[in-house]
């Protein structure tokens, strides 16, 4: 809990069923649950734009986000947080959660199970009503269908106590998600141990200010106002791909554009003077987004500059702003897969591509933009695993870098994957992030982009810019997993590549990403 200076008035609010007093000055009714009162279930996703769902609770029964709603507002009215359901309600969401594989970072997952456990406490059953509640929210990791499993788990009554074994299924879940990760009804809570969470009491929060320097506060407001932030808006402008094709006769081309990785917990870290900052991925790889974040050194550096603790904490017009995108390529290749594939300066990509498709000549061109990484999920191959599949035809079985394979078939009955990565060890979680992974591919091709000028600026800002496919319009996506009892490897990555050629061939494989713009 913060300390906050005495102003003249006071608000009275129950949250989870005790009355408190917190000052009427302006805040959010989220800064008062994370800031006065230190509830951290509440999660900070894209604030001031209430756009992400992560931050949802109920005022008097109701899903409210509490981002964008001032405190003042619900003087006199209960509030209740996914910690102030009963102890055996939430550990019945939980079990479901984690029964189906429906929390994965859990980032966003409180949020959810709120939103969830009032539209159940209403009476409702029905899944098509809960996938569109699902519209409030934004979950990048599931692709949605587990959580709507988790939905009729609970709905059900037959999940009973979740039986995983973590062990097990937090190797699995590190070898898709590319770092240490925790899987269990805790992740599913929002324990999942954030850096925005966890930083010691009575510390500074420091955002960016744009210019290179950062607006320090006491609290999360005070730095913002300290940094000037202006609320980002989504623009009119459209997306377009900004590189040319190579010339060429070819039986297939492509041309991308500019894509935002769209992870939910925006980059955090905080540090003691003179200690070792906090990781940015503290549940999660961030699909390789934050393998470069400079908020550890930032906080590391602020630290000791103000000699009490720091928490750096992005804006999410910050991770759009800053943080790395996939980088758009275009590309040709005959029917004999040879070809050209150009693709914005980015380290590590020409061997990236290189290893699934030695026969393309790759070119890298320098072009003005946000920053690029070859981090990102199969950035760079899966765009030549597609070329090659329109080359030929057919998708065929993708073998990923790490060894995973993965065949994938897309038409009007959804979308089917089958994937050998060895042994599963778990496969719950090895289903939830192929599905993750085939829902993302899908997004990617047939919708997402972000408007970026000729000088390089960004100008899509908001979580709903990203245009990450909703729940209600999501294809029904079917998981084999063929027996393996080799080393486990990363499936997800293959079959995020294998659902992406497949989903653009049942497309007609048109020239551009997205293809339903």
């Amino acid at each position: 809990m913060r300390h906050t200076p005495a102003v003249d008035t006071e608000l009275s609010i129950v949250v989870d069923g005790r009355e408190v007093a917190v000052p009427d000055d302006g805040s959010t009714l989220l800064d008062v649950l994370r800031d006065r009162l230190g509830i951290t279930s509440a999660k900070d996703g894209c604030s001031p734009q209430g756009q992400c769902g992560c931050c949802t609770v109920l005022v008097d029964g109701q899903p409210r986000v509490s981002c964008v709603t001032p405190a003042r507002r619900v003087a006199g009215r209960t509030i209740t947080t996914l910690d102030g359901l009963p102890e055996s309600e939430q550990r019945a969401w939980a079990d479901a959660f984690c029964s189906t594989g429906g929390s994965q970072c859990g980032f966003c997952t409180p949020g959810i199970v709120v939103r969830l456990a009032g539209l159940r406490a209403s009476g409702e059953t029905d899944r098509e009503r809960a996938a569109r509640a699902l519209h409030a929210h934004l979950c990048r990791c599931t692709g949605w269908q587990t959580i709507l499993e988790a939905w009729d788990a609970y709905c059900s009554e037959g999940t009973g106590v979740w039986t995983g074994d973590p062990v097990p299924a937090t190797r699995r879940a590190e070898l898709e998600g590319g770092v240490p990760q925790a899987v269990g009804p805790d992740v599913v809570l929002g324990r999942g141990g954030f850096a925005a969470d966890t930083a010691p009491d009575d510390h500074l929060v420091a955002v960016p200010d744009g210019n290179g320097g950062f607006g320090v506060g006491e609290t999360l407001a005070e730095a913002r106002a300290a940094a000037g932030k202006v609320q980002g808006r989504r623009t009119t402008v459209s997306p377009r791909p900004p590189l040319d094709l190579p010339p060429g006769d070819w039986a297939a081309t492509l041309r991308t554009s500019w894509v935002e990785p769209a992870y939910l917990e925006t980059d955090a870290a905080w540090c003691v003077p003179g200690g070792e900052p906090s990781t940015p991925l503290a549940n999660g790889g961030a699909f390789g987004g934050k393998a470069t974040s400079t908020a550890p050194a930032d906080a590391r550096r602020l630290a000791d500059e103000h000699d009490r603790a720091v928490l750096v904490l992005y804006t999410r017009e910050d991770t759009v702003r800053t943080g790395p995108k996939r980088p758009p390529v275009a590309g040709g290749v005959d029917a004999d897969g040879r070809g050209v594939l150009r693709v914005a300066r980015t380290t590590g990509i020409v061997e990236a591509i290189a290893r699934v498709a030695p026969d393309l000549v790759v070119e890298e061109v320098d072009i003005a933009g946000p920053p690029i990484s070859a981090n990102l999920r199969a950035a760079g191959w899966a765009e030549a695993v597609a070329l090659l599949a329109a080359a030929r035809g057919e998708v065929g079985t993708v073998t990923a870098p790490g060894g995973g394979t993965a065949t994938a078939e897309v038409d009007d009955d959804g979308i089917r994957v089958t994937v050998r990565c060895g042994d599963p060890l778990d496969a719950t979680v090895l289903r939830s992030y192929c599905i993750g992974a085939a829902h993302m591919a899908w997004s990617w091709v047939t919708s997402e982009a972000l408007a970026v000028d000729d000088a390089g600026t960004v100008h899509d800002l908001t979580v709903r810019s990203f245009d990450v496919v909703r729940a209600t319009e999501t294809p029904h996506i079917r998981v084999t997993i063929e027996p393996d009892d080799g080393e486990p490897c990363n499936g997800s990555d293959a079959v995020f590549a294998a659902v992406a050629a497949a989903t653009w061939l049942t497309r007609g494989a048109p020239e551009t990403w997205p293809t339903d713009t």
